[in-house]
């Protein structure tokens, strides 16, 4: 047998977004073998071990996941409450059972919708109150993985991000398109909600990276991690100054209240659907990642250090 194929293997699920293609890089640099699966996935990296799969499908995420040691579910649906009713309970059911079989540890990359409203920082141990619809599907699909793991069934790891920003975030980092792009084209910047509260961003290569050290340490597994994100975090007036004096450019914005949003989400189904996120940006909105700084003993990248390395490759 040659040294690849005995080599265990790390799977992807959701493969060709920037959390899975910064995760992607972070394992070919540390000599991983990698899988990507995606409906239809693509080399990065020099992986070319690429399978093709809707893993809302039983048979074809068994598949994908076949022969897989560690299985990172990163996948992002469409900014659709339908879409996530029906496909993430699928997905999850189906990630856990082909886990399961293959005798692979899974790791779920997740948002902190489950968290809802928090007053204070959000912990690993927050209770889930969700204040959204969507927060209730999250919560509901954290709760069924971890309760196959209380039950003994399954070996796997919940690790959370905060919102991100970082390189190559141009169509899901908000930083990115509301701020970053529109200098670029000489506009005004805009912000979500109310611009004088605190809002933490995970950069992405530190979520890459905190998803790597989980899989490489036995003793993380079959808990909730919260990956590297830097406290204090700037508010919205601050994340626009801090970006426009980088840019050299004039800090002019305008917020996108509850009624712009109304409004706009008349002709635009995502924005419709951002609404009900709101109070994400009306009340400080703080991800602590001091368990895992602790743990691991890293640093998160500075605020302004990921925003310059973030232009950097614009």
């Amino acid at each position: 047998m040659s040294d690849q194929s005995i080599q265990p293997l790390y799977t992807i699920l959701g493969a060709g977004g920037i959390i899975a293609n910064e995760l992607a890089a972070e394992l070919v640099n540390n000599k991983k073998r990698v899988r990507l699966v995606s409906r239809s996935p693509k080399s990065i990296a020099g992986i070319t071990d690429l399978v093709g799969a809707d893993i809302t499908d039983y048979e074809q995420t068994k598949n994908a996941v076949k022969g897989s040691s560690i299985v990172f579910l990163t996948a992002g649906l469409k900014y659709d409450i339908k879409v996530w009713s029906d496909a993430w309970p699928k997905i999850m059911t189906n990630v856990i059972n082909a886990c399961k079989e293959a005798g692979a540890k899974l790791i779920f990359f997740d948002n902190v919708y489950s968290y809802g409203l928090v007053n204070g920082p959000m912990k690993e141990d927050t209770p889930y109150q969700p204040s959204s619809k969507k927060g209730i599907i999250r919560a509901a699909i954290a709760k069924q993985l971890m309760d196959e793991v209380k039950a003994g069934k399954i070996t796997a790891t919940i690790a959370r991000a905060a919102d991100f920003y970082g390189p190559g975030a141009d169509k899901t980092g908000f930083l990115n398109i509301l701020i970053i792009d529109k200098f670029k084209k000489n506009s005004s910047a805009m912000w979500l909600g109310k611009d004088n509260q605190t809002h933490s961003y995970t950069f992405t290569p530190d979520a890459a990276k905190g998803l790597y050290l989980l899989s490489q340490d036995d003793t993380s597994w079959n808990q909730v991690w919260h990956l590297p994100t830097a406290n204090p975090a700037p508010d919205g007036k601050g994340y626009v100054n801090l970006i426009a004096t980088q840019m050299g450019v004039k800090p002019k914005y305008m917020k996108l209240g509850s009624f712009m949003l109304t409004l706009s989400g008349l002709f635009d189904a995502t924005i419709r659907e951002m609404k009900e996120m709101l109070y994400q940006s009306n009340y400080p909105y703080i991800l602590d990642s001091s368990k895992f700084e602790k743990h691991f003993h890293v640093k998160p990248t500075s605020y302004e250090e990921g925003i310059r390395l973030t232009l950097a490759k614009q």
